[in-house]
């Protein structure tokens, strides 16, 4: 089984975009022979696998629950649409390792106090995230720094550089390069028997946006004063009106091949 998050519905990407990724993702790992896993709150329950309807419910109005949340969208019977965080505890409660995302959370820039709790998840949670890297939005280094402390190996598939989301080139090495599906589920069998956690798979993305770094500048520059969960959201809404709609199109694309990356080593995980 792959996990999948639920937030790039709820508050990541416009519609229609935001259920063309979560359908394509899940009709991805299919293909690869698993099974996907689509995680939210609904109903007063935490939901492990949900359905068309239950995909449109959350695009449709729902709060971006984090691992704090989850108990108060609960009672509250909210609609919630998880996070990498929340998803990798949902996951990780259901017995599912494998989970596929754009990009994981992390410290953002010029606001060094402002990080993501998709990190702290990864140090308890026994579960390898799929994504291209951090988002672009973030403070790379100083994410990569933060995975190090906290005991996070950070695997890179095909690459020796730590992706940028919209680029492959972050300007950081990877802990370890991984190459082939095989190579990688034998590398996170040895790491979780040898007692790790969470383990960042960063994936290259399938194609690059040009400008990437100077639009986000510009987008960084233009926050104001967002803090918390409005961050994310309004960079990636910034983002696609500067880029034209293009960093929406690709991250589609990329979270989609993550999530078909992610099937392939969890079928290599449970056949080997």
């Amino acid at each position: 089984m792959v996990a999948l998050e639920t937030s790039i519905v709820g508050q990541g990407l416009p519609s229609p975009q935001n259920l063309e990724a979560a359908l394509g993702c899940e009709a991805a790992i299919r293909d690869a022979g698993a099974v996907p896993a689509t995680i939210a709150v609904l109903g007063g329950r935490l939901r492990v696998g949900l359905g068309r309807g239950d995909l449109e419910r959350i695009a449709a109005g729902s709060k971006k629950v984090s691992s704090r949340d989850l108990g108060p969208a609960i009672v509250k019977l909210q609609a919630g649409a998880t996070t990498v965080a929340a998803t990798m505890r949902i996951a990780a409660m259901a017995g599912v390792r494998f989970l596929a995302t754009g990009g994981i959370g992390g410290v953002h820039r010029g606001r060094p106090e402002d990080e993501s709790a998709d990190l702290l998840e990864l140090s308890r949670s026994p579960v390898a995230v799929f994504s291209c890297g951090a988002k672009i939005i973030l403070d790379l280094p100083r994410t990569l720094e933060r995975l190090e402390s906290l005991s996070v190996p950070v695997l890179g598939y095909g690459c020796d550089e730590f992706p940028a989301f919209y680029t492959r080139h972050g300007g950081r090495p990877v802990s370890t390069r991984v190459d082939g599906a095989a190579e990688t589920a034998a590398m996170l069998r040895a790491g979780w028997n040898a007692g790790s956690h969470g383990v960042v798979v960063a994936v290259p993305p399938p194609a690059e946006l040009e400008r990437a770094d100077e639009m986000t500048r510009q987008a960084v520059s233009e926050l104001g004063d967002a803090t918390g969960a409005e961050v994310t959201p309004r960079l990636l809404a910034r983002m696609a009106e500067l880029s034209g709609g293009r960093s929406v199109d690709l991250n589609v694309r990329l979270v989609v091949n993550n999530a078909r990356v992610a099937a392939e080593v969890a079928h290599a995980f449970y056949s080997g």
